[in-house]
């Protein structure tokens, strides 16, 4: 009889645990789902070219601009809304994306065949 008592209680605790682990589980994975989201744009610099070459935006959103080139970079709005300087290779600098809705054009002043659109909206 103690013997059933044992296995009993043994049960009894497996089945809280496995209660308390589905409870802890949902937790998990919204945490982890939340985490998930960049809280940034990022914008590479390789060959030359901007990648992507559009990005669409919310006002005010981060933007991070990185140069894998060996050769500095700048990204630059043709009206000068946002301008991150020259970037050296495998260096990031960031800016905000303007307030006001609208397409910006920006280039590299260095090298200015280089282009994108910066949508915000």
């Amino acid at each position: 009889m103690q013997r059933r008592l044992v296995r009993r209680a043994t049960l009894t605790t497996a089945a809280g645990l496995l209660a308390s682990a589905a409870a802890v589980a949902p937790m998990a994975l919204n945490a982890s789902a939340s985490t998930t989201k960049t809280p940034f744009i990022h914008i590479k610099i390789v060959n030359f070219m901007f990648t992507p070459m559009t990005v669409k935006v919310n006002p005010g959103e981060l933007i991070k601009v990185t140069n894998f080139d060996t050769v500095a970079h700048t990204l630059t709005a043709v009206h000068r809304e946002f301008n991150t300087g020259k970037i050296g290779h495998d260096q990031t600098k960031s800016f905000r994306a303007p307030k006001k809705p609208g397409t910006y054009h920006y280039i590299c002043n260095i090298h200015q065949f280089m282009t994108g659109t910066l949508v915000v909206k």
